[in-house]
């Protein structure tokens, strides 16, 4: 039985809720979930819970960074290249000089229209199934606030249909898909994304990220290891109890904050418990001048 996270490479053409279906059969265990979604034509990190560390999923750091690929002169229903395209013009005389007039305009705390075809829920219903029976348009959806905190130009390709290729760093909620396409309509040219691949995503990256083909060896070797449970939460702060202590915690009883933790900012709502040996003990909620513990992944009986 495992506990802990797994950063998944995810492969193009599946969903989020498909890598999490494909590894519960690879490791026989149900209790698995994953810390947010991905295009299916997007590749890179997804971080996976398994077992007991689906309780902590909701405690992952904010943040995620892309690779993306941005191509001009075609706009889709999708805002990326797998959907139906509804704009054509080749745009061969587009330079980089325009396109770096407008690409600041992205950065910080922006607001954008997120693709109709997307996951968000209006009146308890999908976008994208509302989309496919065309009872919704791009002009329908409600904007929302998102914050992108870098995007940075990594290489530009000239042609009938230039492609721009770009490093964002960004809050949740951040639509790149949406980012090509208000890139394209201030251009005048139309744009739609071409290749997507997460690089970050809440405390993970690619390089600690395993393929299901390394992942499925792993287990035929009896050699996979899954990241610890406090992985992805060293940006919370840490309390170590003492032995007494633990066994009061680890039965529900609120602790008193530690007088070295009386001037916590009021950022820092949750803790990261640990008992003597600095073992993992779960996470605490800041309650007045309390330790109320709200995740237990190790019970006294």
């Amino acid at each position: 039985m495992f506990n802990g996270f797994i950063s998944i490479n995810k492969p193009a053409s599946i969903t989020a809720h498909d890598c999490v279906s494909r590894l519960r059969k690879l490791l026989k265990q149900k209790k698995i979930g994953h810390g947010g979604t991905l295009d299916p034509m997007a590749t890179g990190v997804l971080p996976i819970a398994v077992g007991n560390a689906t309780r902590l999923l909701r405690f992952l750091p904010e943040g995620k960074a892309y690779v993306a690929k941005i191509r001009f002169g075609l706009v889709t229903n999708t805002d990326d290249i797998t959907g139906e395209v509804i704009s054509d013009r080749p745009c061969p005389t587009l330079t980089l000089t325009e396109i770096q007039k407008f690409l600041p305009s992205f950065q910080g705390k922006i607001t954008q229209r997120p693709p109709a075809f997307s996951a968000i829920q209006v009146n308890g219903k999908r976008l994208y199934d509302l989309a496919r029976r065309g009872e919704i348009t791009l002009d329908d959806v409600p904007m929302r606030e998102v914050e992108i905190t870098e995007i940075r130009i990594l290489n530009w390709a000239e042609g009938e249909y230039p492609e721009l290729d770009v490093a964002i760093a960004c809050g949740s909620g951040t639509y790149i898909r949406s980012i090509a396409r208000d890139l394209g309509e201030k251009l005048g040219c139309g744009a739609t994304l071409s290749g997507l691949v997460r690089t970050y995503s809440n405390g993970f990256d690619l390089d600690s990220s395993l393929t299901f083909d390394q992942v499925e060896e792993l287990l035929r070797s009896h050699s996979l290891e899954v990241l610890a449970p406090d992985h992805g939460l060293h940006f919370l702060p840490m309390v170590t109890l003492d032995e007494n202590k633990t066994k009061l915690w680890c039965m529900g009883q609120a602790i008193t904050i530690p007088d070295n933790f009386s001037n916590l900012g009021a950022e820092n709502i949750y803790l990261r418990m640990c008992d003597p040996n600095q073992n993992f003990l779960g996470v605490s909620e800041v309650v007045e001048a309390a330790m109320q513990p709200i995740v237990v992944l190790h019970p006294i009986n």
